[in-house]
């Protein structure tokens, strides 16, 4: 009997660690997952913004996630969750000390990457919206206080242990101090504010809302874009290619965000399925109904029906924000209305921004903040009875005064959503315009106009301007072609993958080249140096774009541009 006692001991403590195993690894995958956004964040961004500052937009995202480890390993996760007597900010878990992390299992350290991963988000929302225009000594001083300060104080209230609009305390094993569990409750309804804290499961008003209310603020005091006229940007945007990549990635790192904040896989499947369901649904609708409505509000305007593509793309993410603090608490039908809602939130905050001259370069400040505040109201609402218990689990009784008001509850979680996102409001403000004003002051804030329309990889990266000299493209290969002495006339040539474009030609070869390709819709030429201002004056009345010897050599005298036609017969009358 004392054998088999052992034997039963041993494999209560291998399940107790394949449990503790499993869990570890769920938030791992999730960590990653959320972390894979950046990827996604990045894409939109680089999509969004003109050619000359690529690599500016793509370094700042690399340094969200890399300033972002460092000042979260050394204060942000402290101060967020951190023991916290006051309520407010932790005061312990800084930098990793003294085997706080040792717990067995690998579970703390995990938790500690997971919460690195959002952290990193919040900063790449206001990346984003200040694009093209904020310089990087600005870009450096705001990310690491809204990573070290602004950000963590609101997850220590809204997600800590003993914070003071937390839905749950939570006690973690730091140093032994007991088993830890992501949903241990307290039997005291007075331990939760107004008896239930706040319904944000993933962070609609933690993570976006913060986000979204320092872009905001960002792009108020930094001002629009010199492109940016009368709301709308003259600037050719780089590529709807990497913005809808971006918007695929990010939904899919979505599944992360919401569903690896169960924290927890074992005893918790069918909640962490249920959580994904419903930020698909609310995804899907939430493009859909921002497609069909944000072409009605075309259609009204111009008269003319235009189905774009960002209806879709900043849909799909109005939709996921919209869900992300519900997502745990609302049935399907319920993500639907939600989704569908954040389309309005959105397209209505948009014109709203851009009329009153905002210049939000990706739709940051609709997207994440507007419907990150949306998100939160909204779990208050629509959340069940049941599933409240089953996401949350704290004192009995609670699903009474904690449920959604449309489905039973007694409007506590309501008047919490309404103080919350007025905290979130005031005290991500607070220290934003803190510390963008006080940049402005000082004139660290904006690129002066010249570097803005250089653009910021040659004025801020050393990058060279592109060269005039000609390139010459055969297949996949490119290598500088020799000019031709006989030349009288320069073009820059574009032609189709498979052929060979020769960039400086003689008339009599321009004219055979031309005529070659006469049934060609797709040819075009264009230049490969930087626009002159006749340049892109002229591009927008002939429809094509010659290099500046070309309009040294022939001008029109009305205009000062010339036509595709004036060009070859010109060319044709200077080989004659």
């Amino acid at each position: 009997m004392a054998d088999q006692a052992v034997q039963i001991a041993d494999l209560q403590a291998f399940d107790a660690s394949l449990h503790a195993e499993l869990d570890t690894l769920w938030v791992l995958i999730g960590a990653l997952l959320v972390f894979l956004m950046q990827t996604g964040f990045a894409m939109l961004e680089v999509g969004s913004v003109n050619v000359k500052n690529t690599q500016n937009i793509l370094l700042k995202n690399v340094l969200d996630a890399s300033i972002g480890g460092i000042i979260w390993w050394l204060l942000g996760y402290g101060l967020a969750m951190g023991d916290s007597p006051s309520r407010f900010a932790g005061k312990t878990n800084f930098a990793l000390e003294n085997g706080d992390f040792s717990d067995g299992s690998g579970y703390s350290y995990a938790f500690w990457l997971f919460q690195w991963a959002f952290a990193a988000t919040t900063a790449t929302i206001v990346s984003g919206a200040v694009a093209e225009r904020c310089t990087l000594t600005a870009y450096l001083t705001y990310s690491t206080l809204l990573i070290g300060i602004v950000y963590p104080i609101v997850v220590s209230v809204a997600w800590g242990g003993n914070g003071a609009f937390a839905p749950i305390v939570v006690s973690v094993a730091w140093g032994g101090n007991g088993a830890f569990s992501p949903w241990l409750g307290s039997d005291d309804p007075n331990d939760y504010f107004l008896k239930c804290g706040v319904v944000d499961f993933a962070g609609s008003g933690v993570v976006h809302m913060t986000g979204g209310v320092a872009a905001f603020w960002g792009a108020y005091f930094l001002g629009p874009r010199l492109a940016f006229v009368n709301g709308t940007i003259q600037i050719p945007e780089y590529g709807p290619i990497f913005q809808t990549l971006g918007t695929l990635i990010l939904w899919f790192g979505w599944y992360g965000f919401n569903g690896g904040s169960t924290l927890y896989i074992v005893g918790y499947g069918e909640l962490a399925a249920k959580v994904m369901v419903t930020t698909t649904i609310s995804a899907a609708s939430g493009a859909l109904s921002t497609l069909a409505l944000g072409t009605l509000l075309e259609y009204h305007d111009t008269g003319m029906v235009s189905v774009k593509l960002r209806y879709v793309n900043n849909g799909v993410l109005a939709g996921l924000v919209g869900v992300t603090a519900g997502c745990a608490v609302v049935e399907p039908y319920g993500a639907w209305l939600i989704g569908s809602g954040a389309s309005v939130v959105y397209l209505l905050a948009s014109r709203l921004l851009k009329k009153h001259g905002i210049d939000d370069v990706v739709d940051a400040v609709p997207v994440h903040g507007f419907c990150g505040c949306y998100g939160v109201i909204m779990a208050s609402l629509f959340g069940t009875k049941s599933n409240y218990m089953n996401a949350y689990g704290i004192y009995d009784g609670a699903e009474d005064k904690c449920a959604g008001l449309f489905y039973g509850g007694k409007g506590n979680a309501l008047g919490a959503a309404i103080v919350f996102v007025l905290f979130v409001f005031a005290w991500t403000s607070a220290w934003s315009v803190l510390i963008f004003y006080g940049l402005q002051s000082q004139g660290l804030l904006r690129v002066d106009t010249v570097v803005e329309e250089d653009g910021m990889d040659v004025s801020e990266h050393g990058m060279p301007q592109a060269s005039k000299a000609p390139l010459m493209t055969s297949g996949s290969s490119s290598m500088r072609a020799p000019p031709k002495k006989e030349a009288t006339i320069e073009m820059v040539g574009e032609m189709n993958p498979g052929t060979v474009g020769v960039t400086k030609l003689a008339p009599r070869e321009l004219i055979k080249l031309e005529s070659s390709h006469a049934q060609d819709s797709n040819s075009h030429f264009e230049s490969v140096v930087p626009l002159s201002v006749s340049e892109q004056k002229c591009k927008s009345l002939s429809g094509h774009l010659f290099s500046q010897a070309a309009f040294d050599a022939i001008k029109d005298s009305d205009t000062g541009c010339i036509t595709r036609a004036q060009f070859l017969a010109k060319a044709h009358e200077t080989s004659a």
